[in-house]
């Protein structure tokens, strides 16, 4: 594996690969890298002749400073497990290399209702951060293939939208990748290494609350099985932001059961002072 810390150089030597005509996949991650994100490396090794990984914690995305500051750094780890898993770059950029001027929103990105529902109405600005970094990777990268995971669908759904502002829709393609999770149902997330054992015992209900909504949502009013989902996690002391369905495709909530629709179901909620997300494919 080859470590990359400046663009300029990843550019040079992805500039030979291209000249061979070889596919270039890319999955970008914040480190605190777990059996998720290494189903990634593992799906574009085999659908690409070289894979990039970039570890970057992305400043401009967290609205709550203290979240970043939390943010669990592994990077000795990493670096092992990329290593161990055949990854043929990765790109180890500092805040400088990708903000230059600093971390400014300085431009806008027109992301439509995406960013105004569920993860954008309480993280406001996330987005907007989410996409300025990964405008300068995908500029810097340029990869044939984007692997992401299904666990983070909304900004799946924005960085789709980024590609089409990027006008590299047709030149990079998304592949979404399923959810890995623990043996207990938990959605594996690098967020879980701030979880103590009690919470961590708590932390299954999220996933626990989906198959419930998968059980039960054609059999009555969607509205009501939210409210019983809600009340379910509020049982176990866990605090949500959301319990909604959507259509898969356009993320627009869905108060009806259609059979036509495929639906999937989020939720956010909080183990304490910790913040998972889920979803789930509901027909």
């Amino acid at each position: 594996m080859i470590i990359f810390k400046k663009a300029k150089d990843l550019q040079h030597h992805l500039d030979g690969h291209r000249k061979k005509n070889q596919m270039i996949g890319f999955v970008p991650t914040m480190g605190a890298l777990h059996e998720g994100h290494l189903s990634l490396l593992k799906t574009s090794k085999k659908e690409n002749e070289v894979t990039v990984c970039s570890i970057f914690v992305n400043p401009a995305q967290f609205n709550n400073p203290r979240d970043f500051e939390k943010y669990p750094s592994t990077l000795g780890q990493d670096i092992y497990k990329l290593e161990s898993n055949d990854c043929d770059l990765l790109f180890l950029p500092a805040v400088l290399e990708i903000y230059p001027n600093g971390v400014t929103m300085k431009k806008h990105y027109d992301l439509g209702y995406l960013e105004t529902i569920l993860e954008g109405e309480f993280r406001p600005g996330h987005f907007q951060g989410v996409c300025m970094a990964v405008e300068k990777l995908l500029s810097i990268v340029l990869p044939d293939n984007l692997y992401l995971g299904q666990k983070d669908y909304q900004q799946c759904m924005i960085l789709q939208k980024l590609l089409e502002l990027m006008g590299l829709k047709k030149t990079v393609q998304l592949r979404l990748c399923p959810i890995l999770r623990e043996k207990d149902g938990l959605a594996m997330s690098s967020r879980n290494m701030r979880l103590n054992n009690e919470q961590r015992a708590k932390a299954p209900a999220l996933y626990e609350t989906l198959l419930f909504l998968k059980q039960n949502f054609a059999k009555g009013s969607l509205s009501d099985l939210k409210k019983e989902a809600t009340s379910l996690l509020r049982q176990r002391a866990i605090r949500t932001d959301y319990v909604e369905f959507a259509d898969a495709k356009t993320l627009k909530p869905i108060n009806e059961w259609d059979s036509r629709a495929n639906i999937i179901a989020l939720v956010a909620a909080h183990v304490n002072d910790v913040r998972l997300i889920d979803n789930m494919m509901l027909n």
